[in-house]
């Protein structure tokens, strides 16, 4: 399953015609609790058509506030409603003194940490009574580390027993931004946590800077690095084209989806897996 992350921007678009063709969509729970009206109903036709993953961008897991108990209320009820068949989160905060921040912010990689933030997946899973998958992030500079990053981020996922979501891009660009090597670090991930990927493209801003931003095209090195998760996993999983700004016309998008689809099943068509 190759699927496309359903923005308002081509939503009418994408319903009138056929250019767009994924197997599934993504939607982030918050920017739909309590949507009505026009947008209500297009999300609706939608799901009539698409199976619906979700990816959260508020629940800040990283953060030392309280959980917002009343919001995880609303995202278990969407999750229902919507029969959402994962819930992700990023490995990140964005809440601090109950000041909401406008960005995803690096935890930093301490053993304190570690025991916080799984204790607050944990929670998190109670509530909803599901596993969640969590998301590496793209940072630009690490906090006051104890941990190497791989470390901090594989101790998570065994303290919490949760799920993760592999965003290759966001490894590639960790990856260039702080000079290690993207394939290794992949291969000292738990590969049978990973219940999702996520591919988007990038801005390179100098010779040793790289910006996440979601507003481009996958590059080839990004692709290549997909090709060797694949071979890692050596299975198969849901795959997400995700694409924020500059969006283009959907015949581009089509195409990437394509290509995704194209290495994935390559891959897994030349292994001993076989698809059910």
């Amino acid at each position: 399953m190759v699927g496309i992350g359903y923005r308002k921007d081509f939503a009418e678009e994408f319903l009138q015609s056929d250019v767009l063709k994924p197997s599934f969509i993504e939607v982030a729970p918050e920017n739909w609790v309590g949507v009505g009206g026009f947008w209500k109903k297009q999300l609706m036709k939608a799901l009539e058509k698409y199976p619906l993953f979700t990816h959260g961008l508020s629940l800040s897991l990283g953060s030392p506030d309280e959980l917002d108990f009343e919001f995880l209320k609303k995202v278990k009820t969407f999750l229902a409603a919507t029969n959402a068949r994962i819930y992700s989160e990023h490995l990140s905060y964005s809440k601090c003194d109950n000041a909401h921040l406008y960005d995803l912010l690096p935890i930093p990689f301490t053993n304190d940490a570690v025991k916080h933030v799984a204790e607050r997946i944990k929670t998190v899973q109670d509530v909803l009574e599901r596993k969640i998958a969590i998301e590496i992030v793209s940072y630009y500079t690490p906090v006051a580390p104890e941990l190497s990053e791989i470390d901090f981020i594989n101790a998570i996922l065994e303290e919490a027993d949760c799920d993760l979501l592999l965003d290759v891009n966001n490894v590639y660009v960790n990856g260039f931004n702080h000079n290690y090597d993207a394939k290794q670090f992949i291969d000292k991930l738990p590969m049978e946590r990973v219940s999702y990927i996520h591919m988007a493209g990038h801005e390179k801003v100098s010779d040793t800077l790289i910006i996440d931003t979601h507003g481009e095209a996958i590059i080839d090195p990004v692709y290549d690095l997909f090709e060797h998760t694949m071979k890692r996993l050596n299975r198969d999983v849901p795959v997400l084209l995700e694409r924020d700004f500059n969006i283009p016309e959907l015949e581009e998008l089509q195409e990437e989806i394509e290509r995704l689809k194209t290495i994935k099943y390559s891959v897994i068509k030349n292994s001993n897996y076989a698809i059910a």
